[in-house]
């Protein structure tokens, strides 16, 4: 190897060091504050290292609001909205891939594009539609607007797309019925890109705010996100909880990540393969 390559591989793993470190320290302070007491975050120079372990910031987050509730109710809303998204995108996207019926590209295109619609343009439409069906402070209310997603009906219809028509002739010629194709030879063969996008969107329901924020007027029905602005003042530097809040809110998604990273690699590989 040439010294010119070392060089540069030694500039690519420097801006990929820095880059980490960018993304890394956020999550790092946000665990480390949450053991600070109040005096630690009025410092100069500002501190990074708790003086002392204490788990008084989690007890106060959890005694002090609903904390507990928020994160039932986000948590119900997530599982519960990823199931009912993913179906959503599965169905829509066999039927894309193996069926053929009039208008199908028409519609296909027609579904993506919603992606370019904002969805901020759309929020008071939503709401309004929601406000009218008698679903404000309900769970339904919360996951409706996250059913119809276009970007996991087009991986999963290009992952779908990789597996030969014959096979579908050959079920058929079996006496297998589409919907049992679906279950058990498509989706089977489709597992790494349906688990990435399903945990995909269970975080992105999980993170979301604006919308259950304009959703729901009942405190009980409020999801983390929401509730988490509840535990601090405009005019107190005791922020212990709030980053202890934050701390709870962000070991699901960080979970998910440690335990299956290779799977989301795998099928954000899988799922980029253009059939």
């Amino acid at each position: 190897m040439s010294p010119f390559m070392k060089r540069s591989d030694i500039v690519k793993a420097t801006g990929a060091t820095v880059l980490g470190l960018v993304v890394v320290f956020p999550i790092y302070y946000a665990f480390s504050a949450s053991f600070f007491t109040i005096g630690e975050f009025s410092t100069y120079p500002p501190t990074l290292f708790p003086s002392t372990i204490s788990l008084v910031n989690y007890i106060r987050a959890l005694t002090e609001s609903m904390l507990a509730r928020f994160m039932l109710n986000s948590l119900v809303v997530s599982l519960v909205g990823s199931l009912l998204r993913m179906i959503v995108a599965i169905l829509a996207a066999f039927a894309v891939a193996f069926l053929n019926f009039r208008g199908k590209q028409v519609l296909f295109f027609l579904v993506l594009g919603t992606m370019m619609l904002p969805g901020d343009a759309l929020i008071i439409e939503n709401y309004l539609t929601i406000s009218r069906l008698g679903l404000v402070d309900s769970y339904l209310g919360i996951m409706s607007v996250y059913l119809l997603a276009p970007v996991q009906m087009f991986m999963l219809r290009q992952s779908f797309k990789t597996i030969p028509l014959t096979y579908r002739e050959s079920a058929a010629i079996d006496g297998c019925s589409d919907f049992k194709f679906l279950t058990s030879i498509v989706l089977p063969m489709s597992r790494p890109i349906v688990l990435t996008l399903s945990l995909h969107s269970f975080v992105t329901i999980w993170n979301t705010y604006l919308w259950p924020l304009l959703v729901t007027n009942n405190p009980g029905m409020r999801t983390v996100q929401v509730g988490i602005t509840m535990l601090g003042y405009a005019d107190s530097l005791d922020y212990g909880p709030i980053f202890a809040a934050i701390s709870l809110l962000l070991l699901p998604s960080i979970i998910i990540f440690l335990l299956m990273r290779k799977k989301i690699v795998e099928g954000i590989a899988s799922g980029a393969i253009v059939g």
